[in-house]
């Protein structure tokens, strides 16, 4: 079937802003004094900031207004370090394959399950190259529930089958899955390995073929 429009996760895919998450995770835990790891940052890629707090937390109660107050602090921080953010923090080949895309007439959306999602393209300077963003607000249920995506898909007006979604998170390929999309998982095959195609990263990747990759499969 053609394939008509990409649907790119944010974090890890587009931008590598795992490292503000990191930094923002690692000031909240070292004031309550809960161990975390850049180790124990990985588990979190594509998952929802309560839902992260409560893997961070590994089973520590706390009444839900100090989680609550907990979040709010985190994405405090988050938002103070991504004010960094430039264009130059794109990751290598995700302009260029953006805009293959666009000079293609394909269309393009993010399907991100981060609540700061548009200010983080805008900072990057690639919204004249997509179509819809849908975010961390967009749905209630996020990734590996496929609502996030199949959201994006309604936005492009197009049906899941003819979408590929683009993602480095083992949830996101799941919810990918889930929603009857293609998808493209980048990074270790231990973590992505359950997409139609693999790839280390998008630098050096073009349109044409990833084209040719996922119509062999």
């Amino acid at each position: 079937m053609t394939i008509c429009a990409f649907i790119f996760d944010l974090d890890g895919v587009l931008t590598d802003t795992a490292e503000y998450h990191y930094r923002a995770w690692k000031r909240l835990a070292d004031e309550e004094g809960i161990p975390f790891t850049r180790q124990d940052n990985e588990a979190l890629r594509g998952i929802p900031r309560r839902e992260s707090l409560l893997i961070i937390l590994k089973g520590r109660p706390y009444p839900e207004e100090k989680i609550q107050e907990m979040t709010e602090h985190k994405n405090r921080y988050y938002l103070e370090f991504i004010k960094e953010i430039t264009s130059r923090d794109l990751m290598p080949g995700a302009k260029e394959l953006l805009e293959e895309i666009r000079a293609a007439g394909l269309k393009a959306a993010i399907g991100s399950a981060s609540m700061n999602t548009s200010e983080v393209i805008e900072r990057l300077g690639i919204r004249s190259l997509l179509d819809a963003i849908c975010d961390g607000h967009s749905v209630e249920r996020q990734k590996p529930a496929p609502d996030l995506f199949l959201h994006a898909a309604a936005q492009l007006g197009l049906p899941p089958e003819v979408c590929v979604v683009v993602e480095d998170a083992a949830a996101g390929v799941e919810a990918a899955i889930a929603g009857g999309f293609r998808s493209i998982g980048l990074g270790p095959l231990e973590r992505v390995g359950k997409a139609d195609l693999v790839l280390l990263s998008l630098d050096g990747a073009h349109l044409a073929g990833i084209l040719a990759a996922l119509d062999k499969k």
